[in-house]
């Protein structure tokens, strides 16, 4: 009777948080009962796939609704996803949010927050530089206020204020990130809290957004491409701007700032068919078809459709940003112009199971060695590899690398991705090293592999690994001469990628 009593407490004690994991999701729809064709979603995934270097998700949000999902392997619901200056988005939000409860106002000075940074004898410029030139990055540096070198300074804050204001504040409209790192430092200064933290009580619990992520700075200040989210809170976060700042009919954020933070405050060029020449808000890019977006490096997006009701997010290790906007105005949007949305069962079929199968491009080999066990030494070099171990037979392929720092095992899929767990780093993935540098990056980011590797000849074997909570793909060569190994790296996707990556041969 004891058990039965625990057992029926413990349900009952569970429910609410079942429910609340289930009620934080977005609804789920069907494509063509919100108004949208099945097949235009297909056209976009077959363009992407073919025309752009590599997507990592997408998700199609209409009214309120998710009609369409997918992941391209090793790329998967759950995990976050660095987002670069999409963060940027965030930083906006919370700055309206300190506006809304009066902590500031948009036209404070922003050495009025600083007073111990500000430098000798400050210029006009810099005396008048307010929170709304952040914003709207029209800081009048012509150019970026802080450089690599700064970044790699202690105080980002006292470097940024030290940086000559050539113009006047507000007259000149040029795309600068550390602007949005200011703004981030403004909320830190006055609240106390980070803005993932400031952020925490309203606008992430509302949201059902648990475990947001933020690099830091070395003052723990949220940088300005520091975010990492999944796919669905990215959607989230798109729809509640295109809700006008409510969610679940409540106003969290009010009307007024939503307006004035995703409408046109300066102008940034005027090419008609150039979505990054559209103008800018607060933190937000105007896109053509009276759109808006928050977006990072390597396409990330979150795209805000007002007059379609619908948000599309992607994440992304894309190149050309605005060739994947070209691709959405050119297959999402043109049967919008035909009222009626037709229901095609076949399309609905085919869009389906194109969800499930989708991949980044894997090694597939069909040159099968029953054994292969070889292990080289390396001389001193600047990667602090040591050695390496190949052990692969037909139903398994995994190597050894031993470092400077650790001992490495990977395990390797033929025609498949397969997770590894990192003790360390592989070569060129060490933070802050000779490889890949984001600052604050956590180092489980870069722990987490997915890779897929076989032989592309009888002597040169190909292995691809993708850090798959970043954007970053590394792919290793292995060249069998004889009795030595010619290894040669490259790094794609990286925010400071390694210029000088080494060739290196076995002893």
């Amino acid at each position: 009777m004891k058990r039965i009593l625990f057992f029926t407490l413990f349900f009952f004690l569970t429910i609410p948080e079942i429910s609340a994991q289930i009620n934080t999701s977005l609804k789920r729809g069907n494509p063509e009962a919100e108004g949208i064709s099945s097949k235009a979603i297909l056209n976009f995934l077959e363009r992407a796939e073919k025309e752009i270097d590599a997507l990592h998700s997408y998700m199609i949000v209409k009214n309120g609704k998710v009609v369409s999902e997918g992941w391209w392997s090793p790329y998967n619901p759950h995990s976050p996803h660095q987002l670069y200056s999409l963060s940027k988005g965030f930083i906006s939000t919370a700055i309206g949010f300190a506006i809304q409860e009066g902590l500031f106002s948009i036209d404070d000075i922003v050495i009025s927050f600083f007073p111990d940074e500000i430098p000798e004898n400050p210029n006009w410029n810099l005396k008048n530089l307010r929170i709304r030139d952040l914003l709207t990055m029209s800081t009048g540096h012509i150019e970026s206020a802080l450089s690599k070198k700064d970044r790699q300074k202690e105080n980002w804050v006292k470097a940024f204020l030290a940086k000559k204001i050539e113009l006047m504040p507000g007259s000149y409209g040029k795309y600068n990130s550390p602007a949005s790192y200011m703004l981030s430092a403004i909320i830190q200064k006055t609240t106390g809290q980070t803005v993932v933290d400031y952020l925490k009580n309203r606008f992430f619990i509302p949201l059902g957004i648990q475990s947001p992520e933020w690099d830091t700075c070395p003052r723990g200040i949220n940088i300005d491409f520091g975010m990492h989210l999944n796919t669905e809170d990215i959607a989230k976060f798109g729809q509640f701007y295109l809700k006008e700042g409510m969610w679940n009919n409540e106003q969290l954020l009010s009307k007024e700032w939503i307006h004035m933070a995703t409408s046109k405050q300066v102008s940034n060029g005027s090419l008609p068919d150039n979505d990054f020449t559209q103008g800018f808000g607060f933190q937000f890019w105007m896109s053509r078809h009276n759109s808006y977006r928050a977006d990072g490096m390597y396409s990330q997006y979150c795209l805000i459709l007002p007059d379609h009701e619908m948000v599309i997010a992607i994440t992304s290790g894309a190149h050309d940003m605005q060739k994947v906007l070209n691709v959405i105005w050119e297959t999402i949007l043109p049967p919008f112009e035909n009222k009626k949305v037709v229901e095609d069962s076949n399309s609905i079929s085919l869009l389906r199971k194109k969800n499930n199968s989708l991949s980044l491009k894997y090694v597939k080999s069909d040159i099968e060695i029953d054994r292969f066990k070889k292990n080289f030494s390396f001389q001193k070099n600047t990667v602090g590899v040591k050695s390496i171990i190949f052990n692969f037979n037909k139903n398994k392929h995994q190597i050894k690398i031993e470092m400077d720092d650790g001992q490495e095992s990977i395990i390797i899929g033929n025609g498949e991705f397969l997770k590894s767990e990192l003790q360390n780093h592989l070569p060129y993935t060490k933070k802050n090293g000779k490889g890949i540098v984001s600052y604050g990056i956590s180092e489980d980011k870069l722990r987490k592999i997915s890779t897929s590797g076989g032989w592309i000849n009888n002597n040169e074997y190909k292995m691809i690994s993708f850090l798959y909570e970043t954007t970053t793909r590394v792919v290793y060569n292995f060249i069998f001469e004889g009795k030595k190994l010619i290894w040669k790296t490259f790094v794609d996707h990286a925010l400071y990628s390694s210029n000088e990556i080494q060739i290196l041969k076995s002893i």
